[in-house]
């Protein structure tokens, strides 16, 4: 009789660790085995393995740039890793950072949330054999306004208020100028500590163009990723930023969607449409359908409406370019950055953007990113 139990509970074992093996398996499976699941498209960011075309993709890939990009850079990371057996290390330092690695021939695609300036091309022909850098719109996303004020759940802003507020001007919370836009609410004398970005930030560039379009008269400064307004509070990175509002009643930063919540809020923007309008996928993705593509040749830099007014439309909008070279890449680098690259640009990498706080790339755009991408040598 033991020795019946016995034999049965080692057949129940080797069961188990059977069926441990097959999904061990199907988790790992590649485009050259089929393995893989079915994508449940959650936020976790989950896909079909088997859609993922590796395509030579080996060993490791080192990347730096937008700290704006990393939660969705994570979560595609994730997915290609385990369908390709790759391994990709990004560092998300900052745009400036990133794309300094990349004019530096330290590595073989980068991160920004601004296009590359006319002499960041100049450098990249030095790496580029043959080539140059170009800007590969992916991931798009609303600037939020993040707040972390006790009492007040809904906040409403607008740009001259904002450039106020980030320019040392506008220096508490019961302001007029923020009450007449909040009749409501019961705004604390409090004083504003307003924190931006202490390394160079494709967001900064970003925020501030769409402080320079929207509000001239209120922002005098040239903008740029550097931050060039005086007072205030400094942070490294999005997350920084981000981590220093959620900790500090009183606090107002400036971060990607994905940042927000746990403590912090997000303001909604007075842009003199009907209504105001708060940052989502949706709000973002309106925006930036209106983006004109104005790269040259082989680049897609976009062009984007920081002043519109259109109803649910987000202002504050951001695109990030993956930056590559067009010719010349390194043959030890190419198959893996392209097959990347050719991931997250497809259907299924796009998918997962809206789950995670960013927005998809407009069809019209996408589909130029990867016809580009096919095209990559």
């Amino acid at each position: 009789m033991k020795l019946q139990r016995k034999n049965r509970l080692r057949a129940i074992s080797l069961g188990a660790i059977a069926v441990s093996g097959a999904l061990a398996l199907t988790a790992c499976g590649s485009d050259d085995n089929g393995g893989g699941s079915k994508a449940s498209g959650n936020p976790s960011g989950a896909t079909n393995a088997s859609s993922i075309k590796c395509d030579g993709a080996k060993g490791q890939l080192l990347s730096d740039g937008s700290s704006a990009q990393k939660n969705a850079i994570d979560a595609w990371v994730k997915n290609f890793s385990q369908a390709c057996s790759v391994q990709i290390n990004y560092k998300a330092g900052g745009s400036g950072a990133g794309v300094t690695s990349f004019t530096q021939g330290q590595i073989p695609w980068a991160g920004s949330d601004s296009a590359l300036k006319p002499d960041a091309v100049a450098a990249s022909k030095k790496v580029c054999s043959g080539g140059q850098g170009i800007d590969l719109p992916m991931v798009g996303g609303p600037i939020a306004l993040g707040y972390n004020l006790n009492g007040v759940d809904n906040l409403v802003l607008d740009a001259p208020t904002v450039a106020k507020i980030f320019d040392g001007k506008i220096k508490n919370w019961n302001d007029p100028a923020i009450a007449k836009l909040n009749p409501k609410a019961k705004l604390p004398d409090l004083k504003i500590q307003a924190f931006h970005r202490s390394d160079d930030s494709g967001t900064t560039d970003n925020f501030t163009k769409y402080l320079k379009a929207a509000t001239p008269e209120n922002w005098k400064y040239t903008g740029g990723k550097t931050w060039q307004a005086q007072g205030g509070q400094s942070a490294a990175q999005s997350s920084g930023v981000a981590q220093q509002v959620k900790q500090t009643n009183g606090a107002i930063g400036y971060f990607e969607l994905s940042y927000v919540g746990d403590g912090v809020k997000a303001a909604s923007i007075s842009t003199g449409a009907a209504q105001p309008v708060a940052p989502s996928t949706d709000s973002a993705t309106k925006a930036i359908a209106d983006a004109k593509v104005v790269g040259v040749g082989k680049d897609l830099s976009l062009q984007l409406n920081y002043n519109t007014k259109a109803d649910g439309a987000y202002p504050i909008t951001l695109v990030t370019y993956e930056i590559v070279c067009d010719k010349g890449n390194k043959a030890d680098t190419l198959p893996t950055v392209k097959s990347f690259l050719n991931y997250i640009a497809s259907e299924d990498g796009q998918k997962i953007l809206s789950g995670i706080s960013y927005a998809p790339m407009p069809d019209e755009i996408i589909s130029k990113v990867r016809t580009t991408i096919a095209g990559l040598s």
